[in-house]
């Protein structure tokens, strides 16, 4: 059995980095962190539209509803080209909501969800629906709120805590799809900082010799390879059987892999990662953040486990 990418799902990938290099390249992060440092704001509404229309958000959708009529293993590749981009904003909650909110499959609406604990919502400020932990969408126009603005790790997520009494946690079908994509986007960022580490090593001169000549730095970069592989493994495994615990287990790796990778390639760029200027950092922000939405570690962990015990019966 060839579990490879067909030639089509690699077209597809490559037209989505394509896109994204083009429309959003480092120059266009950099103005989204200048943009959302003086607004708040961090989502580009050009570009969201144009996400639509290239399909992003309505690749799941049956082609009779409009959509693509592409599944879970697209989406996959699709969301970890964004991963790789650190393309801001609701990404995973507006393509769930394709097909329930007005304008999400188009990209003309900005959709978040209650994906976190707390909860705290990201881009409340900038969307035009929420979907409710049931999946159902909420209008936050005429939604009776208490918000309070949280300062979040990432400049690019906004995040609001909310006052909603019993809201009980996302499950089933909608929770494992709203992981299975936040941990592509994961791993996007765990492969991208892999580039990152070994261009820098192999860039940066000390004792008159590239700094990938040494053992140490040659270690960091082939375990951060490990674990991105590893990851994208089991990514792709879940997006193809689509079982909760195969679900649960690639959030958790992926999730490792995107926090470990940038903190190892921050160790490889030395004092120079830990500068505004360099873009590691923001890969280790954004990790943070997406480690805590949908499925936490933690959640993750009972869920193999409740999984283990289910089969040993």
């Amino acid at each position: 059995m060839d579990f490879q990418p067909t030639q089509d799902q690699r077209d597809l990938r490559a037209g989505v980095r394509d896109l994204l290099a083009g429309r959003y390249d480092r120059e266009a992060l950099r103005a989204s962190v200048d943009g959302a440092a003086a607004t708040g704001r961090s989502v580009d509404r050009a570009l969201w539209r144009e996400l639509g229309e290239a399909g992003f958000f309505s690749l799941r959708l049956p082609e009779d509803e409009g959509g693509v009529g592409l599944g879970l293993p697209e989406a996959v590749l699709v969301f970890e080209e964004a991963g790789r981009a650190l393309l801001p904003g609701p990404l995973v909650a507006t393509h769930l909501a394709a097909g329930l909110v007005a304008g999400a499959a188009e990209g003309e609406a900005v959709v978040t969800a209650f994906d976190m604990e707390g909860p705290l919502v990201a881009h409340l400020g900038e969307a035009d629906a929420v979907l409710g932990t049931d999946g159902e969408p909420v209008d936050p126009a005429g939604w009776n709120y208490a918000g309070e603005p949280v300062r979040s790790a990432d400049p690019l997520t906004p995040l609001v805590r909310v006052s909603l009494p019993g809201q009980p946690v996302a499950a089933g079908a909608y929770r494992d799809a709203g992981a299975l994509l936040t941990a592509a986007l994961q791993l996007g960022s765990a492969l991208r900082t892999v580039e990152l580490a070994v261009r820098y090593a192999k860039e940066r001169e000390q004792f008159g010799q590239p700094i990938g000549a040494f053992q140490a730095v040659k270690h960091l970069c082939a375990q951060m390879l490990v674990r991105a592989e590893v990851a994208r493994t089991a990514v792709y495994a879940a997006a193809v059987t689509a079982d909760p615990a195969e679900v649960a287990g690639a959030k958790l790796l992926a999730d490792e892999a995107a926090v470990r990778n940038a903190r190892d390639c921050l160790q490889v760029h030395g004092g120079m990662g830990f500068t505004w200027e360099a873009d590691v950092h923001l890969h280790l922000k954004r990790a943070w953040v997406r480690a805590e939405q949908w499925r936490t570690a933690a959640q993750a962990e009972e869920a193999l486990a409740a999984d283990l015990l289910a089969a040993a019966e």
